[in-house]
């Protein structure tokens, strides 16, 4: 949506610091890839659990993936750490704090019920954490936050439909479903009667496609999943036809450009097509997705960017974070108080400039 604001004398220089004061949404975010190795290895001594890195620098070390499977083999590792409900809240919290200091308002974040089910830890620790967590940030940090149990989409259907059934005692607690993991040889259309029952169950839906996908994985989550949101999406523009209906229909696109260049989907960010999903008139906006393992959470996603690309200016800020509070799942009421802020900041960044 256009600003309402006059943007345009707002100079680059100036955007760091409105980047940083202005209110954000955060929609694509893994709590376990907020796992920063500080809080790993001592989560580790907490749970006697051996980790196959001498010290937080050999970790850190890991961290240069080839590929999103490189990536995953490592988080799966990293989620062994994470035994009991204080673990989950531990490392939620911390990612909350961050969000806050990061002046998120509203992050509706995944967690993969199945990464931990299947290494014996119970459902009802993991939630038991994570709602701690979220309590505690919802009276400390005003953050407002919701979750997203998301399905492997490496693992059966048999075993994503197994675990819905195991989330449904929680069902009130939950804001939709997801579907994240490994891309390729996985097209989303496998997973088909999954979302159906969880559409039926009132859940909101998102889909992981079009990162290392092909954009027919973003169209398979569009019409065999129902999918109001993509997750990554970047494939898209290798398809026009795509283009044209992501824009018809207004499908947010939640991109994370530190992960597309960790994960060497693009070869640096001034290659990254953010500026020509915004042409395209796309609903897009940024996100950290696993940003202990990426190398930044939302503010360094949104400085990096615009450190790097120029094309980007005050009223393409505007842009991405109005299009993540109207993206987000929240209520209107809040969506309109989260934007009228948004709408002060960047008012008073204007008249700021005016006045010079």
């Amino acid at each position: 949506m256009p600003s309402p604001l006059p943007l345009a004398a707002i100079p680059r220089a100036a955007l760091p610091a409105l980047l940083a004061a202005a209110p954000k949404a955060e929609l694509h975010l893994h709590i376990e890839g907020t796992l920063e190795p500080e809080l790993m290895f001592a989560l580790a001594r907490r749970n006697g659990v051996a980790l196959p890195y001498a010290d937080v620098a050999a970790l850190r070390a890991a961290y240069a993936f080839a590929d999103l499977q490189s990536f995953l083999d490592l988080y799966y590792a990293g989620a062994s750490v994470l035994l009991t409900a204080q673990d989950f809240e531990d490392m939620a919290y911390a990612y909350f704090e961050r969000a806050a200091a990061d002046r998120i308002r509203r992050a509706e974040i995944f967690f993969d019920p199945q990464t931990h089910t299947a290494r014996g830890v119970p459902l009802a620790t993991v939630m038991a954490g994570l709602e701690a967590a979220i309590a505690r940030a919802a009276r400390d940090l005003n953050l407002s936050v919701a979750l997203i149990p998301c399905f492997l989409r490496h693992l059966s259907e048999a075993d994503a439909l197994q675990t819905l059934e195991a989330l449904l005692p929680y069902r009130a607690r939950l804001l939709g479903v997801g579907l994240d993991s490994s891309e390729r040889d996985h097209p989303p259309e496998k997973f088909s009667r999954v979302f159906a029952k969880a559409r039926e169950l009132g859940l909101r839906i998102v889909a992981h496609a079009g990162e290392e996908g092909p954009p027919a994985y973003i169209w398979g989550a569009l019409n065999a999943l129902g999918a109001e949101r993509i997750d990554h999406g970047v494939r898209c523009l290798e398809d026009p036809a795509l283009v044209a209906e992501l824009r018809r229909r207004a499908v947010p696109l939640t991109v994370c450009p530190l992960s597309n260049l960790k994960l060497c989907v693009v070869p640096d960010l001034a290659a990254h097509p953010l500026p020509e999903l915004l042409r395209q008139g796309l609903k897009v906006m940024l996100n950290s997705d696993d940003p202990a393992y990426f190398g930044g959470y939302l503010g360094e996603n949104l400085r990096q960017c615009f450190e790097a690309l120029p094309e980007l200016d005050a009223t393409a800020a505007y842009t991405l974070l109005r299009n993540g509070f109207e993206a987000s799942f929240a209520g209107p009421a809040e969506q309109a108080r989260w934007i009228a802020e948004l709408d002060e900041v960047f008012a008073g960044f204007s008249a700021a400039t005016e006045t010079r």
